[in-house]
């Protein structure tokens, strides 16, 4: 017994892992009769909407996987507000070109200046999406060295370390780093040098490394192999964070009733 045309396609679909395709099939094919589209035409355009939701879904796992704290993206930056994040020069880095070239960028700048934008959700490079890590600020220097010691400790996770595409690390002035920390870190900067991209974010400029790092010699080589080849962005500034808090505040202040003396 002969089967219908296409009746076999639901199946099969789903065993090539291809649902998009299964629920645009029946609108897609009535679209393409009516049109009179090419046999080329009708697969093209399910093979499109299948490979756009799997990008999608893509894109939303690696976010994921990175560890990124919060969502950040380049329309939510204010450039008025930080004129030192040049609109230009910010796009440029945002086609990621410098990631090919295991090239570095570094933010460096008071808290709540818009330093996040540097490892959020800058546009993935269509040929290869790519893999991000994010290194979020410890809470103190003991977990900063377990989260490093993992990062570096067995030879599956050193090399997943370093043949990411880009690292990116938070740094905050609040947490020094313990001595065996610190020599992790370089040990994961040393093994990315010229090898793998990293965004450095810190609100301390590098003089007041050696005081975060705990050896000015550590402090002074990371820094070297950082901004080798890297391009720095030194922001200025209120905080977002306090602006915002003071725009609130001031309608609440007008509702305010006049008290009768």
């Amino acid at each position: 017994m002969t089967s219908a045309p296409g009746e076999r396609l639901p199946y099969l679909l789903r065993a090539l892992k291809a649902p998009r395709i299964l629920d645009r099939l029946q609108a897609t094919a009535e679209r393409a009769r009516a049109e009179g589209w090419p046999h080329e035409q009708f697969l093209e355009a399910l093979c499109e909407a299948e490979v756009f939701a799997r990008e999608a879904s893509g894109a939303r796992q690696r976010i994921r996987n990175a560890g990124f704290p919060a969502p950040k993206t380049l329309e939510d930056f204010d450039f008025a507000a930080q004129p030192a994040a040049e609109k230009p020069l910010i796009t440029h880095l945002a086609q990621l070109a410098w990631i090919d070239e295991a090239a570095n960028v570094c933010f460096l700048g008071p808290p709540g200046t818009g330093k996040a934008i540097s490892p959020r959700h800058w546009r993935s490079r269509p040929a290869r999406p790519g893999t991000a890590r994010c290194s979020p600020p410890p809470s103190n220097g003991s977990t900063a060295s377990k989260a490093l010691s993992t990062a570096t400790a067995s030879t599956t996770n050193s090399a997943a370390w370093t043949a990411t595409d880009c690292w990116s690390s938070t740094r905050s002035a609040t947490c020094p780093l313990e001595h065996q920390a610190a020599n992790l870190l370089f040990a994961l900067v040393a093994r990315r040098y010229e090898r793998g991209s990293i965004i450095v974010t810190s609100n301390r400029g590098f003089e007041a490394w050696g005081e975060i790092v705990g050896d000015a010699m550590v402090a002074a080589a990371l820094i070297d192999r950082l901004v080798h080849h890297a391009t720095m962005i030194t922001l200025k500034g209120k905080s977002y964070r306090l602006r915002e808090r003071a725009a609130a505040d001031k309608p609440r202040q007008r509702a305010q009733p006049t008290e009768l003396s």
